[in-house]
């Protein structure tokens, strides 16, 4: 439905009595308008008050170690300087920077959607009728609209596009922390192969020195060929494994390359030469697991996506109620181009309009139901976030607390079977023992250095993938 269209020429006066006019019904209507924004708070989860496993800490009182930049913790400048390049220019990131940008531009698209619009025109018109002269009119002026928001309906859709912007500042920050994790799992993992391919190395090299001894004591004739072959196939198997490592490590360098954002070949030169994997500071404290998911961005950008369902459904559930606008214009009408500068007259229109929806099948209410679906599964999965994340953190506590334990014994075999082996050789040299124990106790020899060169790795890593559970890596 459409109210009045007032047209004046040149009365000032005039023009701002008819608007008072046109707006006052608005007034009224705004104030007989019974309308209130929904609230609603996240859904309530079952949290714990305290970790069921616990990493050691010279204070169990102290406060919550700062996990910003937990890779400094390693010690590891090189490692550093990898994370720091991949938070700047790995691809992932500079998406998420770009989406951040798309939704606080929407933003200030819904902001400037609540205020007044007001454009300037302008027209050349030249006609002719029948046998007339033809004639010329130009017109210069300015329009005016704006649609106020009784309803509150354009204020909600802007509280859904500032959650969204939110939300996707948040999702940044899960980014970061997901690249800044990936990038010191590939390097831990790059230098444990590496540590792996310089055992292999060595015993190639021991059982390269028990080759030449059992050549010469086959042509001595004090053992046969037997033994000999026997060597030679354990010294095969294990010069074996060095391409297979060698190859294994090029492919960690090319994607820890790959995402700090350079070609694939750019490491090489940078991580070739070996150096021991990184260990975390164990002077770790843990927050409580309220705080832990506070500080999780995945979780706040699960609050967000919350508040922006929420907005939705106001703004659907406003889209019932009747919409109103106001439009106006100032113009200057002439027969010549000069003649707008003096002696042109003076047009001026006002037009403030209703629309009233009376029936459309039901679609307004069935797309609040919409809304609403909506909202309920954000919240939904916010509680599905809420439960991840403190799976994460027990994971990577135990995987932790089993590692270091694994890793002592460890340890400990492979300190034995360096015993073993080395005396092994001195009595094989010496004929006192035959050629199967010197073999058994080379193979247990590598198989224990293979397996605390790999996890030292994994102590390492279950430090990274702590503190990314944890939240850390952004601020």
């Amino acid at each position: 439905m459409t109210s009045t269209i007032y047209e004046a020429s040149g009365s000032r006066r005039a023009c701002s009595r008819t608007l008072a006019l046109a707006i006052f019904p608005l007034f009224i209507l705004s104030g007989c308008a019974s309308w209130s924004a929904r609230t609603a708070d996240t859904p309530a989860v079952d949290v714990p008050t305290h970790w069921s496993t616990a990493v050691s800490s010279n204070n169990a009182q102290a406060p919550a170690t700062s996990l910003a930049q937990w890779w400094q913790r390693f010690n590891d400048p090189l490692l550093s300087t990898l994370v720091t390049q991949a938070l700047q220019a790995n691809t992932s990131i500079l998406s998420a920077q770009a989406a951040l940008q798309q939704a606080r531009a929407l933003r200030d698209v819904r902001t400037a959607g609540l205020l007044p619009g007001v454009n300037a025109s302008g027209s050349a018109q030249r006609s002719k009728s029948g046998d007339n002269d033809a004639s010329n009119s130009f017109r210069a002026g300015l329009d005016a609209s704006w649609e106020p928001d009784i309803f509150g309906g354009k204020r909600s859709a802007l509280n859904a596009s500032e959650a969204d912007a939110q939300a996707a500042q948040t999702t940044l920050a899960d980014v970061q922390v997901s690249i800044a994790a990936e990038v010191a799992l590939a390097y831990i993992q790059l230098r444990g192969q590496q540590a792996q391919l310089l055992i292999a190395r060595n015993n190639l090299a021991s059982q390269t020195e028990t080759l030449q001894i059992t050549d010469w004591r086959a042509q001595a004739g004090l053992i046969t060929s037997l033994e000999v072959e026997q060597s030679r196939a354990s010294t095969e198997q294990t010069r074996a494994q060095i391409p297979a490592l060698e190859a294994s490590i090029a492919k960690t360098r090319h994607s820890l390359a790959v995402l700090t954002g350079q070609p694939p070949d750019s490491l090489q030169a940078l991580i070739n030469d070996p150096t021991a994997v990184p260990q975390a500071a164990p002077d770790l404290a843990l927050s409580i697991p309220a705080q832990t998911l506070r500080q999780r961005p995945d979780v706040r950008t699960a609050e967000h996506r919350i508040s922006a369902a929420l907005a939705q459904v106001s703004a659907a559930d406003a889209a019932r109620y009747p919409g109103f606008s106001i439009g106006g214009s100032l113009g200057l009408n002439a027969l010549t181009l000069a003649g707008l500068g003096s002696g042109a007259t003076v047009a001026t229109a006002l037009l403030a309009s209703v629309s009233v929806p009376l029936f459309d099948g039901g679609a307004a209410r069935s797309q609040v139901l919409a809304q609403e679906a909506a909202l309920e599964q954000a919240r939904v999965n916010y509680q599905a976030v809420v439960l991840t994340a403190l799976k994460d953190v027990e994971d990577a506590l135990v995987a932790l607390q089993g590692d270091r334990a694994r890793l002592i014994h460890l340890q400990g075999a492979a300190t034995a079977a360096g015993n073993a082996d080395l005396m092994a050789q001195q009595r094989y040299s010496s004929g006192l023992i035959d050629f199967q124990t010197v073999l058994q106790t080379q193979r247990t020899l590598l198989s224990a250095q293979d397996s605390v060169a790999s996890t030292e790795a994994d102590v390492s890593a279950d430090h990274v993938r702590l503190y990314k559970a944890l939240g850390g890596g952004w601020n």
